[in-house]
């Protein structure tokens, strides 16, 4: 089986970088990381596995098509076929969505289209809903509102704190964004308008 290039791009501790790494997507090869926060747990991570890092510091630059170019320049020597956002906490650009139409994924702590944005387990606490998830999807410039590809649920109890929740949620993102990443890698997702259909 012919494998994708895929490029994970980070912020953070890299928590769903690990999930990835350890799925062991058959269709897939973790080319890269892309990170814009020096010092963060996953660039470790990544060179733990021998995966290549590729930090730009956002910091450095003064607009964010500016700090874009540079990664791109950066990654494009792995011929990308997917990039991954997994706990990437920068909005992209045109430039950016273009460069790469259709092949951004994203994964996001809530249902999709409720809680966009940041902290969407407080929202979600906030709001008294019962159920919550996690959502990966195709990336568009409006944020958080690209089409769905997968979804999972948790169950809110009253005794939830944002740190319990946090951590159900967390364990089915490490669920569904591999799978995501290894459907789109086996050619297995279709955009038909907002709906994408899977084939298995």
């Amino acid at each position: 089986m012919s494998k994708t290039n895929v490029a994970v791009f980070v912020s953070g501790s890299g928590t769903n970088l690990q999930a990835v790494i350890d799925s062991g997507i058959e269709s897939a090869n973790i080319a890269v990381v892309a990170c814009d926060t020096p010092g963060v747990m996953a660039i470790e991570r990544a060179r733990k596995h021998g995966i290549p890092v590729e930090l730009v510091d956002s910091r450095d630059f003064e607009s964010r098509e500016e700090f874009e170019r540079q990664i791109v320049a950066k990654i494009d020597r792995y011929d990308i076929g997917l990039v991954v956002l997994a706990g990437f906490m920068r909005i992209l650009t045109p430039y950016f969505l273009g460069r790469f139409a259709n092949r951004i994924i994203n994964i996001h702590p809530s249902l999709l289209p409720s809680f966009p944005g940041t902290n969407s387990v407080r929202q979600a606490l906030d709001y008294g809903v019962k159920q919550t998830g996690c959502t990966v999807h195709f990336v568009r410039e409006e944020v958080d509102a690209g089409p769905i590809i997968l979804q999972a649920v948790v169950p809110v109890t009253e005794e939830d704190t944002e740190e319990t929740l946090l951590e159900k949620v967390h364990a089915e993102e490490h669920r569904i964004l591999p799978e995501a990443i290894r459907l789109f890698c086996e050619g297995k997702l279709t955009l038909s308008g907002r709906k994408v259909l899977i084939s298995f």
